[in-house]
């Protein structure tokens, strides 16, 4: 891991970053750059980031503390990283260590270390289908944290399972009908009594599976998705949307079926889904047709008919053959007011007002120069990359990622756009970060990137954003980077 600062100040608001951390490079045990994604969450203090490696599947969890004066000393300890071996999809959970000027103080500086690493997965095999299931995770989920311990969700292909990761740092001693080394004692032997008593120990952080939920999804799930009750949780998968509750794993409610009686008659598939950050009745999921649905649960049991249903209205003079595939909606977000909507589509990310169906308020381009690369994309199959959205805490900026490590940030207030890159290659300690302009055609300045120089294999499909600092953290294939507004 190399420590590098960067910063940028670009945007009408405090959109300045510094480039804080780099955790990676990672590989996949055929030595072949293994992919990470990104989910955030948020405890009593700090803030926790999820890295998930997808080949082989490993996944990071992240604690950015905001006041070390209020966690146990302790925590400095940190752990070295195990990587995991082929076939595992182990999470390991990395904690920053810094020091703090007073308690009131926001603390900014700091570095990234192991904190945890445990299984989630294993490969399993169905036997009816002849189908190997993979150990690979496909999202993480936070539930709000309630007490010391955090829990979260990850899914693979067909399992949920609810995880609790708590910290140790005191064991029991002065048991009475056991010794020393836990055997147990003879109790003709024992002539007095003692109170057992709790001894400091180095901290141990424990991963225990609480709840797995399986056995309720005949294709890939794509979505979890936590309910604001916090009691339930709904899964999606390409034809139908679960509901579980948090107690219950053996048996789901079915909300939404888009399955054909003929599998021939079949058009669309769902693509992601989210429930309402509020309202617990809510929940919207899109589809590949670029289509999203509102369901209301207190309407029927059987979502099968929405209570609203948002797209946009196609362009018959941009009609072409690829037209289907850019349209398909691969992010579906709720804002943290509750009032909007946001979707990613392969150029594009658009804002719709959930007063306002027809077409969406807001529409950005993400990366408009492809549109005549096409064809080329549709080749090597990039065409079909799903690409993440997510809102700043105050939802007035909204990021997305792009090619050639290159990601993008629209201030929705100014309306206007930067476009940055994570890279290793432009690293020098307190450097700017500079904004990347691509070049379409004609001459091309000296800042200036071709489009036709872009790197397909580099990609950043998966951000996440701090709930309330311009914290952000961007998967750039095998490596994540951790940028901080710029702080002077």
């Amino acid at each position: 891991m190399h420590h590098h600062e960067y910063s940028y100040t670009g945007l009408g608001m405090k959109m300045g970053f510094q480039f804080y951390w780099v955790l990676g490079p990672w590989c996949s045990p055929s030595g072949s750059p293994a992919p990470l994604s990104c989910e955030t969450g948020c405890g009593e203090g700090s803030w926790i980031l999820v890295c998930r490696l997808l080949v082989p599947t490993r996944v990071s969890l992240l604690s950015m503390e905001e006041d070390i004066d209020t966690r146990k000393i302790n925590n400095s300890f940190l752990r070295d990283h195990s990587y995991a071996t082929e076939g595992n999809a182990s999470p390991a959970a990395f904690r920053r260590w810094g020091r703090a000027q007073s308690k009131n103080q926001v603390h900014r500086r700091g570095e990234y270390n192991v904190y945890s690493t445990f299984q989630s997965h294993e490969p399993e095999f169905d036997y009816l289908k002849s189908l190997e299931i993979e150990e690979k995770i496909n999202k993480i989920r936070w539930l709000p944290q309630q007490n010391a311990a955090y829990f979260l969700l990850s899914t693979n292909d067909k399992t949920v399972k609810l995880w609790k990761v708590s910290e140790r740092d005191k064991r029991p001693e002065g048991y009475n009908l056991k010794d020393e080394e836990g055997r147990l004692r003879d109790p003709a032997t024992i002539t007095t009594l003692r109170v057992p008593v709790l001894r400091p120990m180095d901290l141990m952080v424990e991963a225990t599976p609480r709840r797995v939920f399986a056995n309720a999804h005949t294709y890939h799930i794509n979505s979890i998705s936590v309910n604001s009750d916090y009691e339930t949780y709904m899964s999606a998968d390409d034809l139908r949307i679960n509901l579980w509750n948090f107690e219950i794993t053996n048996q789901s409610f079915n909300i939404v079926d888009i399955k054909p009686a003929n599998m021939e008659e079949l058009t669309e598939v769902i693509t992601a889904a989210e429930f309402h950050p509020h309202h617990c009745n809510s929940f919207v999921y899109s589809s590949s047709k670029g289509t999203i649905r509102l369901c209301d649960m207190r309407a029927s049991a059987l979502c099968d008919r929405h209570s609203k249903f948002f797209e946009e209205p196609e362009d018959p003079s941009n009609r072409s053959f690829f037209s289907e595939i850019i349209s398909s909606i691969s992010d579906v977000k709720f804002s943290h007011s509750g009032r909007y909507i946001m979707t990613r589509d392969y150029l594009t990310v658009k804002v719709w007002d959930l007063n306002m169906e027809n077409r969406p308020i807001e529409t950005y381009q993400v990366h408009d120069y492809l549109r005549s690369k096409l064809c080329s994309l549709y080749e090597n199959d990039c065409i079909f990359d799903k690409f993440e959205c997510v809102w700043n805490g105050s939802d007035s900026v909204i990021m997305t990622g792009s090619y050639n490590n290159f990601f993008r940030m629209f201030d929705r207030n100014t309306k206007r756009d930067v476009t940055l890159e994570a890279s290793r290659e432009n690293s020098k300690p307190r450097a700017i970060l500079k904004p990347r302009k691509v070049c379409v055609g004609g001459k091309r300045r000296k800042d200036e990137i071709s489009v036709d120089s872009l790197d397909f294999s580099k990609k950043i499909l998966h951000t996440a954003w701090h709930p309330s600092e311009n914290i952000i953290a961007v998967a750039a294939t095998n490596n994540l980077y951790i940028f901080q507004d710029k702080v002077n």
